[in-house]
């Protein structure tokens, strides 16, 4: 297991290497997301990236322009030519289980390459797991799963865990970030959503991302939204399953659901917005007072964002979620307000009678409080492609040690 640290090291200069990433799209864009940050974050640091991927067409708006030293493939594609280098890391995300034809094109190049010790030259493959702060992650993090079986038997698949704590395997964040968000212009994003709208005006408003499955209290937060006295909420709906729950929500309130882009609704002001970039989509969380987020990929740039959040986990149909959930706002020592939010928004077992409560200034700034500590102890951790580097130079100087053993033996 790798050893932890506390604290960020001195940026590694690693070698360039041949990382091929296999991505399975299962429903929603989670996966995909996950897998585009890992890969152009690699590219960035100089390392070379084919991705395989089974549905790549969110990239049309996740990514348009792509990205210098990524290739994309698809799955299921022909392995790479003999003119092509073969893979020296393989990453296996969320248990894709990458094609038994690829595996077997890995083993007949590392033969061919004419090495006796067909394990030594064979790539380091990764497991890379789902995001948890349950316990098990820093237990399992960094173990290794041997290959008993099939052309790739005597390999060694290893476990790797993103996580939030130093004995884990961290969270992606690129390098520029913190410089990104410091020239970032809030007041001129909200001009150019709100155009129609005074600085004043603007200013007085709560301003709200949402992007979220069906949470069971939309519509109560929708209502309070509507009606609230003390300010006007200005609603970003992401398009996609979040529009449509909002639409239905309105429609089951026996209020018309515009077709229109925006919409208003006494205090509230809807604005569905159109699929946007990563990049688009992190501004977006920079600029909102409470951001409404869902899965993995979006909980960690809230995060990073430092404003007030509220998570919708991916449901499980045997609530395995629940656990889940409670694991992270232990974790983010969330204050009661926040639980009970969390726990209506995601209409967990004994919260359906115990109505979603808007938070008010104080209990919001409370809420962003509890995510700025939270984002200041992630940033004196190492992130996820760091340690993944460090973690797979590792792995491959152990193999040369092992060789040169081997030889003089």
């Amino acid at each position: 297991m790798p050893s932890p640290s506390s604290a960020p090291s001195t940026p590694l200069t690693p070698p360039t290497l041949q990382w091929d990433i296999f991505c399975r799209v299962i429903d929603n864009y989670g996966d995909i997301g996950v897998c585009w940050r890992l890969a152009a974050q690699l590219a960035g640091r100089g390392q070379r990236v084919r991705l395989w991927v089974d549905d790549a067409s969110a990239l049309a708006w996740l990514a348009p322009e792509g990205c210098p030293g990524v290739q994309l493939r698809r799955w299921g594609a022909p392995p790479p030519t003999p003119q092509e280098p073969p893979p020296d890391v393989l990453v296996e995300a969320f248990g894709c289980e990458i094609d038994p034809e690829f595996i077997a094109y890995c083993a007949r190049t590392t033969k061919a390459s004419g090495q006796n010790d067909h394990e030594s030259r064979a790539p380091v493959w990764i497991n890379l797991e789902y995001l948890s702060a349950q316990s098990y992650v820093e237990r399992n993090h960094g173990l290794p799963s041997p290959i008993l079986h099939g052309p790739a038997a005597g390999w060694t698949r290893w476990f790797f865990y993103p996580g939030f704590t130093p004995a884990t395997g961290g969270l992606l964040r690129e390098p520029d970030l913190l410089p990104r968000q410091a020239r970032f212009d809030r007041a001129a994003w909200r001009a150019a959503q709100a155009p129609d709208a005074t600085l004043a005006q603007r200013d007085a408003r709560w301003w709200i991302s949402l992007f979220c499955y069906e949470p069971p209290a939309l519509a109560q937060l929708l209502a309070q939204c509507a009606q609230h006295e003390e300010h006007p909420t200005q609603l970003l709906v992401t398009p996609g399953r979040a529009t449509s729950a909002v639409r239905a929500a309105l429609q089951n309130m026996g209020q018309n659901a515009d077709e229109g882009s925006c919409s208003k609704r006494g205090q509230l002001s809807i604005q569905y917005l159109p699929p946007r970039p990563q990049a688009a989509f992190d501004e977006m969380l920079w600029a909102c007072d409470l951001n409404l987020v869902r899965g993995e990929d979006s909980l960690v740039r809230a995060l990073w964002a430092g404003e007030a959040f509220v998570w919708q986990i991916y449901p499980q149909h045997d609530d395995a979620h629940h656990s889940k959930l409670y694991a992270f706002l232990d974790w983010l020592e969330a204050p009661p307000t926040l639980r009970r939010f969390h726990a209506c928004w995601n209409g967990i077992a004994g919260t359906e009678s115990a109505p979603l409560q808007l938070p008010d200034a104080k209990t919001l700034a409370e809420w962003r409080a509890c995510t700025q500590a939270a984002r200041a102890r992630l940033l004196a951790q190492d992130d996820l492609v760091t340690q993944l580097l460090r973690f797979v130079q590792e792995k491959h100087f152990a193999k040369k040690q092992s060789t040169v053993s081997s030889r003089h033996e």
